[in-house]
């Protein structure tokens, strides 16, 4: 049974006078970058929110945003997600592996570019979890330690949030409001099955929440106030590759894209009359990227995710004016 997300947050009397807004944002591990990117802009922007559901990074990112809005506003929201993606930078935290001189030697990564990484893509394919982290060992747990705060998530204030996991048995979703979300929550949100055994939780055992939407709309359409009058989608992968994969592991990356697009599109086609839809496609950034540049937190690369989200965030913003 999913928990659908509490209100969060003392009526706002401006509200009545404009229309609301809802984020969603996708997850992508590395690629969660773009998002960032594209929130920043957003708020810098001066737009103003009502209501945000993420999965995986996009969750993570969220729940920085919305924390800092609680503590300093749009700049205090944008300086709490710079300081995540910084983090992420300097521990490599989305990688199971760290690389050395010998791993890129072996693996073949090119770091002027940020696309190989065929041979950690070969590996997460070829061994279990199990395997690959015997200790179960997730870098994001110590990442997150001192970033989490509750109060801030449970402020009058705060946007209404969730995060959404997947419960393995069944393939719900399964939804987490401002109130539930910790550390272990968003470990859950995040989980890829290829590389971290799955979190269990509140007497279930969870996956990434990609896999049962990404992300699930029902919590941003559900309001007491009814459906927002804009859906803005961040999304963290490309809608369209071109041309056909011809090997293994470019064959389960596209499957995995494929099976996390078709659940979202189904609710997508079902939207109330009256949403409108704004879309900050990731398709120029990300479609000739390989699914293991999702472990890529080179600094670099981030930042020109981060730029690419920006860019694409700057003309949805035309497009709502």
């Amino acid at each position: 049974m999913t928990r659908p997300p509490r209100s969060a947050g003392r009526p706002d009397p401006s509200i009545a006078s404009r229309p609301r807004v809802a984020l969603a944002l996708q997850g992508g591990g590395a690629h969660g970058a773009f998002t960032w990117g594209a929130l920043d802009r957003l708020l810098e922007a001066g737009l103003r929110f009502d209501a945000v559901c993420g999965v995986s990074s996009g969750a993570v990112t969220g729940t920085m945003m919305v924390q800092g809005l609680v503590r300093g506003g749009p700049a205090g929201a944008r300086a709490a997600m710079r300081t995540l993606w910084r983090r992420i930078a300097e521990a490599h935290s989305l990688s199971p592996l760290q690389a050395g001189p010998l791993d890129r030697w072996l693996f073949g990564w090119d770091l002027s570019n940020g696309l190989l990484w065929q041979g950690l893509e070969m590996t997460m394919r070829m061994f279990s979890p199990a395997q690959l982290n015997p200790f179960g060992h997730n870098p994001l747990r110590g990442l997150l330690a001192d970033l989490i705060d509750p109060a801030a998530l449970t402020d009058a204030a705060a946007l209404a949030l969730t995060v959404a996991a997947t419960d393995v048995a069944t393939g719900e979703a399964v939804l987490f409001a401002n109130g539930d979300i910790d550390i272990e929550v968003l470990l859950a949100s995040t989980c890829l099955p290829f590389v971290f055994p799955a979190v269990a939780l509140g007497g279930r055992t969870l996956w990434d929440g990609g896999y049962a939407g990404n992300p699930p709309l029902a919590p941003l359409l559900a309001s007491p106030d009814g459906p927002p009058q804009t859906l803005i989608l961040v999304r963290a992968q490309p809608v369209r590759r071109a041309g056909v994969p011809d090997t293994p592991a470019a064959i389960l990356n596209r499957l995995n894209e494929i099976a996390c697009h078709n659940v979202l599109a189904a609710e997508l086609a079902a939207l109330p009359q009256g949403v409108r839809l704004i879309s900050i496609d990731a398709d120029a950034a990300l479609a000739d990227l390989p699914i293991s540049t999702k472990f890529n937190a080179e600094e670099a690369f981030l930042d020109t995710l981060f730029e690419a989200g920006r860019h694409a965030a700057a003309a949805a913003i035309e497009r709502m004016s």
